[in-house]
């Protein structure tokens, strides 16, 4: 049984925004396939597989380029949360899923105490096929240059001088 624990593991990040919380939110749960927009060298598209934006049970294929490597990925939408600014994937199929058992990444907003702007928290949980399969620092980093690569969008969007 203490093998397996070791294959289990969850990483977790927190990245400040200006953006407000809701914003930043609405754009993964309702629209997930701008995304691109923002981060293009990143994530080259989501496209809507089966359901609606932002529901659950919902799936969305990714297409997005991790560690040099266009890779791929299912999700389904497993929560969503408008008012904790709150969504869940779990990827059902793609490239992760030659490493990972199972892979769910939530993504939850929320407003800063004090001042304008946000705090976005990315929690991975996975298992890993193996103990060769490294965890997965670099997805997380990738997060978080995602995040704040849509930060800058969704402000350029709000301010129509900068766009």
């Amino acid at each position: 049984m203490a093998e397996a624990s070791s294959l289990v593991g969850k990483l977790e990040t927190e990245v400040e925004i200006k953006a407000s919380a809701g914003k930043f939110h609405h754009m993964f749960a309702e629209r997930p396939h701008r995304v691109s927009k923002a981060t293009p060298d990143k994530i080259h598209g989501c496209e809507l597989h089966e359901g609606d934006w932002g529901k659950v049970g919902s799936i969305v294929i990714w297409k997005y380029v991790h560690d040099g490597k266009v890779s791929v990925a299912k999700d389904r939408i497993e929560a969503v949360d408008p008012e904790k600014n709150l969504i869940t994937f779990k990827v059902l199929e793609g490239d992760l899923m030659k490493e990972y058992k199972s892979f769910v990444f939530t993504i939850q907003v929320t407003p800063k105490q004090e001042g304008p702007g946000s705090i976005v928290h990315w929690h991975l949980e996975y298992e890993k096929i193996s103990e060769e399969v490294a965890h997965p620092e670099t997805l997380l980093q990738f997060f978080v240059k995602i995040s704040k690569e849509i930060d800058e969008h969704l402000l350029a969007e709000a301010d129509p001088a900068l766009s």
